[in-house]
């Protein structure tokens, strides 16, 4: 979730007012921040979440396999760190009783531990292997961390028609050490300002993977999560699609739940 950790512009989007004349006046970059910080705000006080899914990874081939897994996410209301999330793998066999536990940062490298239940042990994500693939998917171990404000300095670049809908498109520069990443592009809906696809580009500056967000449901009338999303490599061919079967909020998770000492037990 992102974190307004800054309030530069936050007063331009207020939700449900007509944007001022005085927009037409910002630079690229000011406006790129007020919509993340935008896209920020309404996302705030959902405490926790629970939710179940499906991975589906495809390699270039077409050839499919699935597993079951569900995610918590701990909402951190400090705006100095960001949320906490536990992904653990319920099946197939060889990947059940995995949990994998980031504890999101701004700037610093964030917190990440996984547990192989084959290997019996705990081990620590390095801060020089946050681009390498989660579990064998198109997602990196970074982008199972949540997208805080801070990590990232932006540039509105236009405003353009996605589908049915209108998008800001906004790139995003990491400003944290190690990213694989040397930008992102990101469409974002000018209405209700949910992520509709993003481009991944490497440290070379190539364009080698697009995620494209689906589905999208409203929850406790103000929590917009997408129902599928889909990442696909550019360069290798390979595709991985996340299928959400329900979304659950505000179940009494506690901080102390997304502890390390707890990964062994995680159900």
């Amino acid at each position: 979730m992102f974190k307004m950790i800054r309030t530069v512009s936050v007063c331009l989007f207020v939700a449900g007012f007509v944007l001022p004349q005085t927009l037409l006046a910002e630079t690229p970059e000011e406006k790129g921040l007020a919509i993340a910080v935008e896209a920020d705000r309404r996302d705030e006080g959902f405490k926790d979440s629970v939710a179940k899914l499906e991975m589906v990874l495809s390699n270039r081939q077409g050839r499919e396999s699935r597993r079951r897994l569900k995610i918590k996410t701990f909402e951190v209301t400090d705006s100095a760190v960001g949320d906490k999330s536990l992904v653990i793998f319920d099946s197939p066999r060889d990947v059940k009783g995995t949990a994998f536990l980031t504890h999101s940062k701004v700037l610093d490298p964030d917190d990440q531990w996984i547990y192989l239940p084959a290997l019996g042990r705990i081990k620590r994500i390095s801060s020089s292997n946050k681009s390498g693939p989660f579990m064998g998917s198109e997602f990196a171990y970074e982008d199972m961390s949540s997208r805080e404000v801070g990590k990232y300095s932006y540039k509105w670049l236009r405003d353009e028609p996605c589908g049915d809908l209108t998008c800001f498109v906004l790139e995003y520069y990491p400003q944290y050490a190690k990213s694989g990443y040397t930008k992102l592009i990101t469409w974002i809906d000018t209405e209700e300002y949910r992520n509709i696809k993003t481009e991944f580009y490497n440290r070379r500056g190539d364009l080698f993977k697009v995620l494209k967000l689906s589905d999208y449901k409203l929850y406790l009338d103000k929590f917009w999560r997408p129902g599928n999303l889909f990442m696909e490599n550019i360069i290798t061919g390979k595709k991985t699609w996340l299928i959400w079967s329900r979304f659950d909020f505000q179940t009494g998770l506690r901080e102390n739940d997304f502890s390390k000492s707890r990964l062994k037990t995680a159900k």
